[in-house]
């Protein structure tokens, strides 16, 4: 309570307790006011009144009501005091009863002085919020779906209570509350706050369909969890929102509130990928904020899609600088100024470094120059084709650029550095994969000193550049056909933020681990999925169906693709570790790739020879994997790495 302290707030509490006593006496009694000047009784009366008082002390002394701030008392806090005054009240009965038994005091004051001095201590909690809340006595009188684009609530009742509490109190009007889709039957036909509760989840297509024709009540609507998962609406519910034009939206996680766009309102406009079927992970964020908070953090490859997020969270979470990295000077304009947004109200200093991870000397001065505690090494050529038909380029980023930002790491002593490995890496059918796989075996050879090193890998991520969800999103766009290469392609899928609190989640546990070494965590990506799946779902997402609207054509699987990915490799354990989060270690004793090596092929890479890179990557893979080496292809054709 601001300007107050806890002392002046139980001089209050006990001054009206003290006021509630003596006026209970006089409802009761009736007595003309000159009998409280006169009469020999009243100094009885002003007695029982300090020992009622000195009771109420005591009791305030063990519950610790003022404790409470009173700008922000809830019902919680009335209860609390209800049991409190109700205590108080029972315990003096007790007391008199046994020391004098209180004859000339009728007991219904007692009740009566219990009820008073609970109407006082709300009363005076209710004046408090409502002097630092104005707009909140200004909602009683006014109605608040006036003004603003209309607004229906969908999910639990309890979360759309919590919504309409804290919009209440706000300045935003862009959004205007308008009616609530419930779980159940039970709560149709309710008001909550002001707003009525007009129907179930269950009939929530037959509500939309009735509000679309009404333009003025057509607008936007929030889910207050998720849609899919949660409250049971197939992709063809969202699609025909989106078609009869309602905007769909959520509430803002600690990262997004971070932006101008959510700062006002606190909610987001959802994303296609976000209504593609996947259980959530409920993560404990205390040992992430504990990793993160006060550190400096670098991050290469920060304007791709997992290196932004991740700057994203690592400055939501208060790391004191991040260094943000990265080759392609378009992405790295984009976010750093968008964590130049994030940080104009007080928040992580920040530098935007245009560099490139195969230059060892450009990479070790910035790293000497940056310091960062923690070390985000998501730069990466991750496009399978592409790499398939470029072999030079993958290594010289997957593999020389790795090497670069590990022994950078090292010589400026940085905490940790991680390393953002893929599934491909696991098996690996193409250049791509291989050189990624290469790129987890060299970290051990710089894992002998006071930096630990950790890979995390993980599969395809949600709306990345790149993935398919993009691809078939222009692709409908364009009015089809959606391309799937193969009937029974399957892929793991997990959404950008889901992963990178994974990434950090895994972070925090390597850094609580005195071990030395390279230590590798695989994230749960739950089950496969369908590509073909996927592509029915996102045209149904559009308001299309399947094969009459919108069609999917098969065409063939891309050099250096495989049917389905795993996680883990023939030779290599998993260990559970937290939900989400596996450890892997191998069986058997990996060759460590190391200077030479990577000297070796960096020099090929750069002379050009496609065949003579995929002939030492063969090589190499084969010594890590301790498995047999891959076919070589052909001069002058990409062909996939076995």
């Amino acid at each position: 309570m601001s300007g107050v302290n806890r002392g002046m707030k139980v001089a209050i509490h006990l001054a009206l307790v003290f006021a509630a006593f003596i006026l209970a006496y006089e409802i009761r009694r009736g007595l003309p006011f000159d009998w409280w000047l006169s009469n020999p009784e009243a100094s009885s009366v002003f007695l029982w009144s300090l020992l009622y008082t000195a009771v109420a002390f005591a009791v305030e002394l063990v519950l610790r009501n003022e404790r409470s701030s009173w700008r922000f008392a809830s019902a919680r806090e009335v209860l609390k005091l209800a049991i409190g005054t109700g205590v108080t009240a029972a315990a003096f009965l007790i007391i008199i009863f046994l020391s004098s038994r209180a004859i000339l005091l009728p007991r219904s004051t007692l009740v009566l002085s219990w009820l008073l001095s609970l109407f006082a201590l709300v009363g005076i909690r209710l004046a408090w919020r409502l002097y630092y809340d104005p707009a909140l006595a200004l909602s009683l009188f006014t109605d608040r779906r006036r003004g603003g684009v209309p607004l229906t609530l969908v999910g639990d009742i309890g979360q759309a209570e919590a919504y309409l509490r804290r919009s209440a109190t706000g300045s935003d009007r862009e959004y205007s509350p308008a009616a609530i889709i419930a779980l159940g039957p039970s709560d149709v036909g309710q008001f909550i706050h002001g707003v009525p509760v007009v129907g179930e989840t269950g009939g929530l297509a037959r509500h939309f369909t009735a509000v679309a024709g009404d333009s003025s009540a057509r607008g936007a609507v929030l889910f207050l969890d998720d849609p899919i998962a949660r409250l049971r609406l197939t992709t063809e519910d969202i699609g025909r929102l989106k078609s009869q034009g309602f905007r769909l939206l959520r509430q803002a996680s600690l990262v997004e509130l971070q932006s101008d766009e959510t700062r006002a309102h606190g909610l987001r406009e959802m994303k296609l990928e976000e209504f593609l079927s996947r259980a959530p992970l409920h993560i404990d964020a205390a040992p992430i904020a504990a990793l993160v908070a006060g550190k400096r953090a670098l991050v290469t490859g920060a304007g791709g899609s997992i290196g932004s997020e991740i700057a994203r969270q690592l400055v939501a979470l208060g790391c004191s600088h991040i260094s943000l990295l990265d080759h392609s000077e378009f992405l790295l304009f984009e976010i750093h100024r968008e964590i130049e947004r994030a940080a104009q109200n007080g928040g992580a200093s920040h530098r935007a470094i245009l560099c490139n991870v195969r230059d060892e000397a450009r990479i070790q001065e910035v790293f000497m120059d940056e310091r960062p505690d923690l070390v985000f090494h998501a730069a990466a050529l991750k496009h399978v084709t592409l790499v398939e038909n470029n072999p030079c380029e993958g290594a010289l980023t997957n593999v020389l650029g790795t090497w670069n930002v590990a022994a950078a790491a090292r010589q400026c002593a940085a905490r940790e550095m991680v390393m953002i490995s893929t599934d491909k890496a696991v098996g690996p059918t193409n250049i791509m994969g291989a050189t990624k796989r290469i790129a987890e075996a060299l970290l051990p050879a710089h894992a002998d000193g006071n930096t630990r090193y950790s890979v995390v890998r993980f599969g395809n991520v949600l709306g990345s550049a790149g993935s398919v969800v993009p691809i078939f999103k222009d692709q409908i766009e364009r009015g089809g056909p959606v391309t799937v290469s193969h009937e029974e392609v399957e892929r793991y899928f997990m959404t950008i933020p889901e992963a990178v609190q994974l990434v950090l989640h895994a972070t925090a546990l390597r850094s609580d681990d005195e071990k030395d070494g390279l230590r590798k965590f695989v994230l749960e990506m739950g089950d496969p999925v369908k590509i073909v799946d996927l592509a029915r779902q996102m045209i149904e997402l559009s308001g299309n169906i399947p094969g009459a609207d919108i069609a999917i054509q098969i065409t063939g699987l891309q050099p250096g693709e495989k049917l389905t990915e795993t996680l883990i490799d023939d030779n290599e354990t998993s260990t559970p570790c937290v939900p989400g989060i596996t450890e892997i270690s191998s069986d058997v004793a990996e060759k460590l790739i190391g200077r030479k090596d990577v000297s070796a092929l960096s020099a090929l890479a750069r002379s050009g020879d496609d065949l003579e890179v995929r002939e030492l990557v063969a090589s190499l893979l084969s010594a890590v994997r301790q498995g047999p080496a891959m076919p070589h292809a052909p001069r002058g054709r990409g062909q996939k790495v076995a």
